[in-house]
């Protein structure tokens, strides 16, 4: 018997502990992944905005119910598309979310830069998509003002919780993220002041949308980095918080 489990053992692959795990192979090409999040965040943009003037011209000056039409859109319609396209790409529709990848080494550097252009490009075309199915002027800029740091705050906010639904997903519900998602994003329309970019890619793409979902050029910097301090806090505080404790 201990000559089997010898000659069992001999068989296994070995690894050295000092060298990190290969990265697992993706089931679907670079391209093809690369389309998903570029057609994802097109389409994300096309329900934001879309959603954002439809609801703004049926509302009749009503603000209350044009966010509620807006909200409800939106978060609908971004857990159809992480149910569709988080098989091929991960469904990130998001740079912070990219990049948090990247930092747990679930996706290489290399990718994640593609990643993030391909969503850039896509919420632009989104956001021209709704332009031309309302008749709208494609092409346009953002006046409308989401000014102050109490609107920075709601940010870093409104991306913490994002980051928190979708790590705490990954780690114990994968399969409820679609759902989740979409639910956390429609509660954080209405409980932050700036009703929840919660993105850089959609911050930037809804600068060039002179509607309901639109901000103005200058308020985006400030977005901006308070998106980015919310998901750097998230990563740092989740990644330990899940973390379970080691084997003796």
């Amino acid at each position: 018997m201990k000559r089997l489990a010898k000659e069992t053992a001999s068989r296994l692959p070995r690894s050295d502990p000092g060298t990190p795990l290969p990265r697992p192979e993706p089931p679907f090409t670079l391209g093809r992944r690369l389309i998903a999040e570029g057609l994802g965040t097109a389409l994300l943009l096309a329900v934001i905005v879309g959603s954002g003037i439809m609801a703004e011209r049926l509302a009749g000056g009503n603000i209350a119910l044009a966010l509620l039409g807006n909200t409800i859109a939106t978060g609908a319609g971004l857990a159809v598309l992480i149910t569709i396209f988080g098989p091929v790409s991960g469904a990130h529709f998001n740079p912070l979310v990219t990049a948090a990848f990247a930092l747990r080494r679930d996706l290489s550097w290399p990718d994640a830069a593609a990643y993030i252009l391909s969503q850039l490009a896509g919420a632009i075309a989104g956001v021209w998509l709704a332009h031309a199915m309302f008749a709208e002027p494609v092409m346009q800029i953002a006046t409308k003002l989401r000014p102050g740091w109490p609107q920075g705050l709601a940010e870093a906010v409104a991306t913490f919780g994002l980051m928190a639904t979708i790590l705490g997903c990954l780690r114990f519900r994968a399969e409820a993220a679609p759902v989740t998602i979409g639910l956390y994003i429609t509660a954080a329309y209405w409980f932050t002041a700036s009703t929840s970019f919660a993105n850089p890619a959609v911050t930037l793409a809804r600068s060039l949308s002179n509607s309901f979902a639109g901000i103005a050029p200058a308020c985006v910097p400030l977005f901006i980095l308070c998106q980015v301090t919310g998901a750097a806090a998230a990563a740092t505080l989740f990644g330990w918080l899940l973390q379970e404790r080691s084997a003796p």
